[in-house]
């Protein structure tokens, strides 16, 4: 091929992907350059200016943020690991040829995953009402002797958030550590077996060591999911017109971000940077598993 005719293949390259570099460039890097140069703004709704590091100086003695950051930061530390020692213990289970009726479970553990989630998040306010269906349950079952209050209360608030998402988000991760056990050599196991190591020294010595780089993945995955959290806390608690009460006990750093655009006078700056606080913690976060993960 000619140098001419390898350039005009060239052209011809860039020319079809150009279009989609140019949506790229306008709503994905345009809009990350803008979000960051707004960070440095200050003022109410399009009345902004440059203020420097105001906004920053801002985060340090801003009560409602520090209680967003505080709830966040509860929410990843009790719900991730949660979630993922649930779906890697489901996906062990339901990997097993033995077990009658695989198919039937795994769809019904994934299920909640692809969930409408207004219908979901109905679901639970009515099951976790004063009178629903889960108080009845607990009472009849003499476990509790008295109502719980799971949207009134603080600390039941949390709770219900940590349930829902826990519900919704175990079986996505199980999808992956199912694919990731089907890669490894049933021969292992047998060899295990057959010198005589018990069932929970091949769980740890040899699947989770395997898993390793899946579990990694989804940890990360369930990290940034979490740090980003909006949808349940606004439509389960918020969506009661209470703003992430009780007590802003369920307030996250992303429906914070929702509020100061859109529920007071808009502060694009503000917003912005709480915006970009999020994306240091992703990043730090990740980094830091990361290394903890990385091979010996």
């Amino acid at each position: 091929m000619s140098n001419a005719e390898s350039r005009r293949g060239n052209l011809a390259g860039w020319a079809f992907i150009a279009p989609a570099m140019v949506l790229l460039g306008l709503f994905m890097v345009y809009p990350i350059f803008w979000s960051l140069w707004m960070s440095f703004q200050t003022g109410k709704g399009l009345n902004f200016k440059f203020g420097g590091l105001a906004n920053i100086i801002r985060l340090t003695k801003d009560p409602v943020f520090q209680h967003a950051l505080s709830n966040t930061m509860i929410f990843l530390v009790v719900q991730v690991p949660v979630m993922i020692v649930m779906a890697l213990l489901f996906a062990v289970a339901l990997n097993n040829p033995a077990l009658k009726g695989r198919a039937i479970l795994r769809t019904a553990i994934f299920l909640p995953c692809v969930t409408s989630l207004v219908a979901y998040s109905v679901l639970f306010k009515s099951m976790f009402a004063v009178d629903g269906v889960v108080n009845h349950t607990l009472m009849a079952l003499h476990v509790i002797s008295a109502p719980i209050g799971w949207m009134v209360e603080p600390f039941w608030a949390k709770v219900l958030i940590i349930l829902a998402i826990t519900w919704r988000w175990t079986g996505y991760n199980m999808v992956f550590y199912l694919a990731a056990l089907q890669n490894i050599d049933p021969s292992m196991y047998e060899a295990a077996r057959i010198d005589g190591v018990p069932a929970w020294a091949r769980f740890t010595r040899i699947t989770i060591p395997m898993l390793r780089p899946v579990i990694l993945f989804t940890t990360v995955l369930s990290t940034i999911g979490t740090l980003q959290l909006f949808d349940e806390v606004n439509t389960i608690t918020a969506s009661a017109g209470n703003g992430g009460m009780p007590a802003d006990s369920t307030l996250t750093l992303s429906l914070y971000i929702y509020n100061l655009l859109f529920k007071f006078v808009p502060n694009y700056g503000y917003a912005a940077t709480v915006s970009w606080l999020i994306v240091l913690i992703v990043a730090v976060l990740s980094w830091i598993q990361f290394q903890v993960a990385k091979e010996r």
